[in-house]
């Protein structure tokens, strides 16, 4: 398992929060062998790019791999490369990819890859009401396919569609019917005989294309401008009628369009965003309340990538329109709604020399309740994102191992907290009996819980003064208790203990110490936290309780690596702690 690091904040409705972090570099978390952060490793490059729960609760995520054949070769010569391509096209090159995970070991279920002629990639995946999958995405010969399948991924129907022109298909939208609307772009024909060719004169046109759910094509049609229009995304309004997000490119500048159509194909309305700086649109949702949102990228003026979101309704009129700061470039793929009201998002985070998978909590106000980044020191990042039946999220991208240069298929599934599911399902039964053991100590606000079997130490009588790791007389009262009642409670539990983590934190601070100095010494000073308090918990208990302890005792110094901070400022008070984590197997 790689490296990962997030940052965790207590939730406010009225927090806007900036991660802003001197080096990405010094944030890394070690994932557990238990967490739910699934690699799913090819001989080539793999990407994940669109991920949806079964009626099962298991878990399908869609892609494609790269597949090439390394033996040695007939000498057949071409002179033509496309009669080439069309030899090798059933074994060799992108493959459409599913992936099917048990939902609570994530054990891989399903590990298919299309046989089709073409080679192509998958880029959306959508339900049948069977518990099927719409899969979409591209051919090798620059059409777009639509192919339906039945659970276990046997093939049901194939449509492969398009202009005579390129066409580039970008998502398929599930409709109430059952049926779906393909979104994506298509060059210009500048043809009288092209039934398909409407108003685009430019290098490319918005395409839409409607099946019905047994696969029967309803309409196909083009939209555009004399410039270079391309179609990103679609959703199915209450009344039927759709809203189709695309840009338009001219010069230096990309615009984002917003257009109402009818159920079929007829336009309703438009309204253009046209901005100085580049903006890029990236996904748009239906809310519960009928309204919609629009995830898009907007360079700022430091030519930097910021998250903007706009909500708006049905007649065009903007709701709410906001941005979302950050120190390093960030961008939002996907995005989703809670039942509450609450929004999550996923996509990528940036600096210089690394790109990490980023993963945004905000309330129904917009505003950014917390924020996590996942990730080695190389290329990562989630492309979709899923919320499950019981509120948690399964996220999917790409996964790059340090000093390599070939991506992998990720599926990670988190807490709303952003906490890291673990992938037993005993770890929800351990953390609901020691939620009902220290209710208590969680009512007066001591500790807090978390999924992934954290415990933290909140009080802030709790907390470390600046510069020390001795215990007070207050701490050690409560870790008495505290700890007997843990080591008893994981007792009865041994068999499913692997490991009891106690991990020291410190503030950022160091007086006037150089960066390196700063960084050791709240390092040393965070493994003195973590092992006084260890010791401490250790003589507590009877002969037999630390025989055991033994086993599964380990002790973590983090240094400020999990600096706690609220709107960019750090709460140093916060930051100077221990915390404790549960291991299972």
């Amino acid at each position: 398992m790689g490296i990962f690091f997030a940052i965790y904040f207590e939730k406010s409705v009225c927090m806007k929060i900036f991660l802003l972090l001197t080096s990405l570099l010094l944030l890394s978390l070690n994932a557990k062998d238990t967490d739910y952060s699934i690699i799913i490793n090819k001989p080539f490059n793999s990407q994940l790019l669109a991920i949806e729960q079964d009626y099962d609760r298991d878990i399908t995520a869609v892609g494609f791999t790269e597949k090439f054949n390394t033996k040695t070769q007939t000498s057949r010569s071409y002179t033509d490369p496309f009669k080439y391509l069309a030899s090798i096209n059933d074994t060799d090159g992108m493959q459409m990819q599913l992936i099917k995970l048990d939902q609570g070991t994530g054990k891989v279920l399903l590990d298919k890859s299309s046989n089709l002629a073409k080679f192509s990639e998958a880029i959306a995946i959508t339900k049948t009401p069977s518990n099927g999958y719409y899969i979409g995405g591209n051919t090798m010969d620059a059409q777009v396919i639509l192919l339906k399948l039945d659970a276990n991924a046997n093939l049901i129907f194939k449509k492969s569609f398009g202009t005579k022109n390129f066409n580039s298909l970008r998502n398929i939208v599930q409709l109430n019917d059952g049926g779906v609307l393909a979104v994506g772009s298509s060059t210009s024909s500048r043809s009288i005989h092209d039934p398909l060719f409407e108003t685009g004169l430019g290098l490319n046109d918005i395409f839409l294309t409607r099946f019905s759910k047994d696969g029967h094509k309803l309409w196909s049609k083009k939209y555009g401008t004399q410039y270079d229009d391309r179609g990103i995304d679609a959703v199915e309004a209450f009344d039927g009628s759709f809203i189709v997000v695309s840009t338009t490119r001219y010069d230096n500048y990309r615009d984002v369009t917003l257009m109402r159509i009818g159920e079929n194909g007829n336009k309703i309305w438009l309204k253009h965003y046209k901005e100085q700086k580049s903006i890029s649109p990236k996904k748009i949702i239906r809310l519960r309340d009928n309204n919609f949102l629009l995830a898009l990228s907007e360079v700022d003026e430091m030519n930097k990538e910021q998250i903007r979101l706009i909500k708006f309704d049905l007649q065009k009129n903007v709701i709410l329109d906001k941005k979302l700061h950050t120190l390093y470039p960030s961008v939002l793929n996907d995005i989703k709604e809670y039942a509450d009201g609450g929004i999550v998002g996923v996509g990528y985070v940036r600096d210089a020399s690394n790109t990490d998978a980023l993963v945004v909590m905000l309330n129904s106000e917009l505003k950014q309740l917390n924020q996590a980044h996942f990730g080695e020191d190389n290329y990562d990042r989630f492309n979709a994102v899923t919320i499950l039946n019981n509120s948690q999220i399964a996220c999917a991208g790409i996964f790059t191992h340090n000093k390599s240069q070939e991506s992998n298929m990720w599926i990670v599934k988190l807490n709303r907290d952003t906490t890291f599911v673990q992938k037993s399902t005993k770890a929800l039964g351990i953390y609901k009996m020691l939620v009902k053991l220290y209710a208590k100590e969680i009512k007066s606000k001591q500790i807090k819980i978390n999924q992934d079997l954290s415990i933290e130490f909140i009080d802030k009588r709790l907390y470390f003064g600046v510069s020390k790791y001795k215990l007070t007389k207050t701490q050690k009262i409560f870790l008495d208790t505290f700890s007997k009642k843990l080591t008893s409670f994981l007792h009865q539990y041994q068999s499913q203990v692997k490991t009891l983590e106690v991990n020291g934190y410190t503030s950022s601070e160091w007086g006037k110490a150089s960066f390196e100095d700063r960084y050791i010494k709240n390092e040393k000073l965070s493994m003195k936290r973590s092992f006084e308090t260890l010791d401490y918990i250790f003589h507590c208990q009877d002969k037999k309780t630390k025989v055991w302890l033994t086993k599964i005792l380990k002790g973590s110094g983090y240094s400020y690596r999990k600096k706690i901070t609220f709107s960019n400022v750090e709460n140093k008070q916060k930051s100077r702690r221990v915390s404790l984590r549960i291991i299972l197997f």
